[in-house]
């Protein structure tokens, strides 16, 4: 990991529990001036503050993340309810699963999904820098916002 691994004791309770309770991420990417979207199903690794996800690295996705690591995303609730907003924005570094990492991470993600063992691809991982936690249950436009040292 970067140095997010300084970072990662301050990030709030509320994202934390926020994020492992969902199941799908939007991810951003950008490459020679050509923006893509994919959502994915993913893991959220308290211990790492990174999400991981399986996919092909034929992908659109995953061919742009590779040729440029800054990525931004999203991640709403499996079930929106009116007039509760919640969501996360985050932005990051991705990479692929390697080495201890990649063994935390496979024993995270398949627990997670073990129907996923089935399914080909590689693990990868967005390794958090910022994000953003909206919560109108908080209050109106209540927002948290975590950010890595640098």
């Amino acid at each position: 990991m970067t140095n997010t691994q300084t970072s990662i004791a301050m990030v709030d309770k509320r994202i934390v529990s926020f994020l492992q309770a969902q199941t799908v991420l939007t991810m951003a990417t950008s490459a020679d001036n050509i923006p893509y979207c994919a959502a994915c199903f993913y893991a959220y690794s308290e211990k790492h503050n990174c999400l991981v996800f399986k996919s092909s690295s034929d992908t659109a996705h995953i061919v742009q993340g590779l040729n440029n690591r800054r990525v931004a995303g999203s991640v709403l609730p499996d079930k929106l309810i009116t007039g509760k907003v919640k969501g996360v924005q985050f932005a990051g570094n991705f990479t692929m699963a390697e080495g201890d990492l990649q063994s935390d991470l496979q024993k995270e993600y398949y627990k997670r999904y073990p129907f996923a063992l089935a399914m080909g691809g590689d693990l990868w991982v967005i390794e958090l820098s910022w994000i953003k936690f909206t919560d109108n249950t908080l209050g109106f436009g209540k927002k948290v916002v975590w950010e890595a040292e640098r």
